[in-house]
């Protein structure tokens, strides 16, 4: 009988510089620089990440929704929110 699939995303480090998100087989850097919403808050809400479809990351109590294309190909994204 196979496993259930699962496709658990976490943040498994946060610096002082950005946080690394595992989805999957899959880890991705997210400097502050690039996503300055997880730099001034707690641990608490940069940890509450949901993935309410395939690919789509969000956190609750920021209202921070990324996609996994914009983090795979950051060059192809390039607008970065004030």
């Amino acid at each position: 009988m196979p496993g259930i699939a699962t496709s658990q995303v976490e943040i498994v480090q946060v610096t002082r510089f950005g946080i690394w998100l595992a989805s999957g087989d899959e880890e991705f850097w997210l400097d502050y620089r690039q996503y300055p919403w997880f730099q001034s808050t707690t641990i608490d809400a940069v940890c509450d990440v949901t993935e309410p479809s395939p690919g789509h990351y969000y956190w609750p109590r920021l209202d921070v929704d990324l996609e996994i294309e914009g983090l795979r190909n950051p060059e192809s994204y390039p607008l970065i929110a004030k």
